[in-house]
């Protein structure tokens, strides 16, 4: 069965995986999960001291993908865990996770920063445009239950 769609939405699906693509091959580089470099990434933009319900809201992961990797990243020396009120457990990093950050991860938000940046006003409508989309998609799967 062939399938016909527009060509600006076919176009639109081999941007996202190539999007995908980029950040499997920043991972790769990284010799890293994806999921690990993603923890890594949101630990940089809601600051220490998050919980795992916090990436997990953020990063768009499972909750046993990210328990999966915080416990790879916990063994391998680069974040520690505290106890909080309740069940939470607030993540911290390592000295070593510091240094990793600083030399993996900030490059990379700093290229993604730059990427944007050169779109100008762009951006904006960008931004906008995918939250359209974003809204109209969960209208339409939730249409599908």
């Amino acid at each position: 069965m062939k399938i016909s769609l527009s060509p600006e939405y076919m176009e639109f699906n081999r941007l996202y995986k190539e999007e995908s693509d980029i950040y499997r091959e920043i991972a790769l580089r990284l010799g890293s999960s994806s999921s690990a470099i993603c923890i890594l990434y949101d630990l940089c933009l809601l600051g220490e001291g998050c919980t795992q319900k916090d990436i997990c809201e953020n990063s768009y992961l499972s909750k046993q993908t990210v328990n999966s990797a915080i416990h790879k990243l916990e063994s391998g020396g680069y974040i520690y865990l505290e106890k909080g009120r309740g069940r939470s457990t607030h993540i911290y990093l390592t000295e070593t996770g510091d240094g990793l950050i600083r030399e993996k991860i900030l490059p990379v938000i700093e290229a993604e920063t730059r990427a944007f940046s050169a779109l100008g006003e762009d951006g904006v409508l960008l931004t906008r445009l995918m939250g359209t989309d974003l809204t109209n998609l969960r209208s339409e799967v939730e249409k599908l239950k």
